[in-house]
């Protein structure tokens, strides 16, 4: 149960990170918390990072770096890496959708600003969402349910995350100019990687 609560915690941080420019509470959440801070090596001991007062940390230094590395510079977008066009496909016709609507996860486009389904946090996202209702399953002494919704979540890895987000995320780890995006590029990477390994496992025994 600690596994599952602590996978859908990552999940939960990485989705945030990666979704959308931090604000300054969530800032002073990851200079707060310990935990979070040993994801995030480079970031603790980037000198900017423990000096420089939150505002002018996120303006001059975080947030531009967040919009080059998700707006202007590389595309977080599953359907951009997965098509032969290289379009992004914002309608029904997103491969995502089917599994979103299946279990009932909901994309708010307004708060995410992403313009597709299929944007990086969203996955992630809907990741926490899979690992929250498997936790929930675990409570409840549901064994069915915890192996169904451990084999929708590879399921997802396998079909979604694993076949684009390594690229993008490697592109990330290259582009990125503030070590916070390097540091959650190189977690997020290693995370999916083996959360499927992990997924697996539990599958097979």
């Amino acid at each position: 149960m600690q596994n599952t609560k602590a996978r859908a915690n990552i999940y939960a941080l990485l989705s945030r990170v990666l979704l959308q420019e931090l604000d300054e509470k969530m800032l002073q959440t990851i200079k707060n918390d310990e935990n979070i801070l040993d994801f995030f090596p480079t970031l603790k001991e980037w000198k900017p990072f423990n000096e420089v007062q939150n505002s002018k940390l996120l303006e001059e230094y975080l947030n531009p770096d967040f919009v080059n590395l998700s707006l202007l510079h590389l595309i977080p977008y599953e359907t951009f890496y997965t098509r032969e066009d290289q379009k992004i496909e914002t309608g029904g016709a997103n491969p995502v959708t089917d599994m979103y609507s299946a279990y009932n996860f909901m994309v708010d486009y307004e708060a995410a600003r992403a313009i597709s389904a299929d944007h990086i946090g969203v996955e992630l996202e809907f990741m926490h969402h899979l690992a929250v209702a498997e936790l929930k399953a675990l409570e409840e002494g549901d064994k069915e349910a915890v192996k169904a919704l451990r084999e929708i979540q590879k399921e997802f890895l396998d079909k979604h995350l694993l076949r684009w987000a390594p690229l993008y995320l490697i592109n990330v780890k290259y582009e990125a100019r503030t070590p916070l995006y390097y540091d959650v590029a190189d977690m997020a990477l290693e995370f999916i990687l083996s959360d499927n390994e992990y997924l697996v496992k539990e599958l097979n025994t």
